[in-house]
């Protein structure tokens, strides 16, 4: 689950980290309102979507040289004029894809004198099995293109989870940074109390970009993108509140209401599969035949008939998608199960692309009779590889 970087900075505010002061606006009277008990004369209004970007993003209902999802205003003139444009329009990013997201939050702070910008984020490392402070001098917009072009200016430093944050890893953080004197002991702490939220909060990534150098001297979190784990979620009840629905998609609401890991994707083939190992393999084979997957989507191991319809409903729900493949190795569930889910959502669904089912496992004979017997067009599989061959086949067919 992600929060709007409003929301990430006051849960970053707990544990002491140091962020301009700023205030949240569902309205141009609002986005007012905040700026005038600011201190100013400088203030930033900030678009609140979740994707990052949004400073070189453009708004689809305003002119080509419009400015974009993060703007100076020298006055409440300005920040009225800017919140007026931006609320209810389309941002689009890099991070949104063309369709954009619309803009229904915005959040305006304080203008700081910038002297330098840093890159710091948290997040796990699969591949050591620890929690990396990920670091580059280089902050700020860019840093997509610093990490492409020039990766030995980022720096990863990782901590082992039973070990915890040592004072040694704040030293690795500031001396990455290059900061010296007051700056290197400020960014030793930040580390630690970012580093403590993104333990206490379950999360799956804390990025801050940039954290800047104030002109001041301070060490200030600028702006900040904040995710967690979803299967924690359940600790944090004051987390889960900040939820926001307007910027996910509907389809992955509908999934998460029956325990359905489900994530939208650009082909045309719909999947339905046990088990997050076996969806990517079908997944693969399903480009390796040709096409592409329009979705993963895991059932998990305990699917009912309730719960495979509404795989169904949400994968019909697509109009990309043009053909299902089911791929069902049952372990824990049982084929004659899945095979009856199929047959009773197909009918209530009303299925009109071509569906191709593997099965495999316990009572897979009752699973497959199941099928044959439904008087369906269900086209049957013998392996995954007979599986994508034959999806591919059949909607290459009605081409």
């Amino acid at each position: 689950m992600n929060v709007h970087e409003y929301q990430g900075k006051e849960l970053l505010a707990k544990f002491g980290v140091a962020i301009p002061a700023g205030y949240a606006a569902l309205t141009v009277d609002e986005a007012v309102a905040g700026a005038k008990a600011l201190p100013g004369p400088l203030y930033v209004v900030k678009a609140q979507i979740h994707a990052g970007g949004r400073g070189k993003g453009k708004f689809t209902e305003l002119a080509a040289d419009a400015k974009g999802g993060v703007r100076l205003a020298k006055s409440l003139a300005e920040v009225e004029a800017n919140a007026r444009e931006m609320l209810g329009n389309t941002l689009v990013t890099i991070q949104t894809g063309t369709a954009g997201k619309q803009v229904n939050r915005l959040y305006v702070t304080d203008g700081v004198d910038i002297a330098r910008e840093y890159y710091l984020s948290v997040l796990v490392d699969r591949a050591s099995g620890r929690i990396a402070i990920i670091v580059s001098t280089e902050g700020g917009m860019d840093i997509e293109e610093v990490a492409h072009s020039t990766p030995e200016k980022i720096t990863t430093i990782t901590i082992d989870p039973a070990q915890g944050f040592q004072p040694h890893h704040g030293r690795a953080v500031a001396f990455a940074l290059k900061l010296k004197g007051d700056l290197n002991k400020q960014a030793q702490v930040v580390a630690r109390q970012i580093y403590d939220a993104f333990v206490a909060l379950d999360c799956a990534m804390i990025e801050i970009n940039p954290l800047v150098e104030a002109k001041d001297g301070k060490l200030l979190v600028l702006d900040t993108k904040m995710s967690f784990d979803s299967n924690a979620l359940y600790r944090h009840p004051d987390v889960m509140a900040l939820r926001d629905e307007t910027e996910e998609d509907p389809a992955e609401i509908e999934a998460s209401k029956y325990d359905l890991a489900y994530i939208k994707l650009d082909g045309d083939i719909g999947c339905m599969v046990n088990g997050a190992g076996l969806a990517m393999a079908t997944m693969d084979i399903i480009k390796l035949n040709g096409m592409f997957p329009a979705n993963f989507l895991d059932v998990g191991g305990g699917a009912t008939t309730e719960k495979v319809t509404a795989a169904f409903k949400i994968i019909l729900s697509d109009p990309a998608v043009k053909g299902i493949l089911v791929n069902i190795f049952g372990g824990i569930m049982k084929c004659d199960i899945i095979a009856e889910g199929i047959v009773a959502a197909a009918k209530e669904v009303n299925l009109s692309v071509p569906l191709v089912v593997r099965l495999e496992g316990t009572n897979v004979a009752q699973g497959k009779a199941i099928l044959s017997g439904s008087g369906l067009p269900i086209v049957s599989a013998d392996n995954l590889g007979d599986a994508a061959q034959k999806i591919v086949a059949e909607v290459k067919a009605l081409a």
